[in-house]
């Protein structure tokens, strides 16, 4: 007598329970703070390597404020999305509040949706449409993916 083993397939559905809007926050907060310290030590590296740039008082020089504001949004994006490409949905601040970035079917987000959440982030007043309850953010809804408690979640 042959026996046929069948395989049971169990449809596991997570359960995905979206970070809070103070958590958000202090992502937003803290993922902040590193970048302004890593442009400040690399911004000190580069005045100690280059003092051309500078002026009489030591400043450096800028011929175009928004433009250089500019740049500097364009950068905090770049950042954001390759620390969210290579820790695969996580940020420095999503480290410590336990939180992480994942599709809507909780599976972890790829290195272009990382990199398409981080350059998100540069529309201007972006920041603003995190302030409803929940925290659901443009470079949220326009990438469709969530930010996680990952505590509280049952993810597959």
């Amino acid at each position: 007598m042959e026996t046929v083993q069948q395989d049971i397939l169990i449809d596991f559905q997570p359960e995905l329970i979206q970070a809070s809007s103070g958590k958000r926050l202090a992502n937003y907060f803290i993922d902040l703070i590193v970048f302004y310290v890593l442009i400040f030590i690399v911004s000190l590296f580069v005045a100690v390597l280059s003092t051309s740039g500078l002026d009489d008082s030591g400043q450096l020089v800028s011929d175009n404020p928004l433009l250089e504001r500019l740049f500097w949004l364009f950068m905090y994006g770049a950042y954001m999305a390759v620390v969210e490409a290579i820790f695969k949905g996580r940020s420095i601040g999503k480290f410590i509040t336990g939180t992480k970035a994942v599709n809507t079917d909780g599976t972890s987000i790829s290195f272009s949706k990382a990199i398409a959440r981080g350059f998100s982030r540069i529309v201007p007043f972006e920041p603003f449409s995190a302030l409803r309850r929940p925290a659901y953010p443009w470079h949220d809804k326009w990438n469709d993916s969530y930010v996680i408690d990952i505590r509280n979640s049952a993810l597959n």
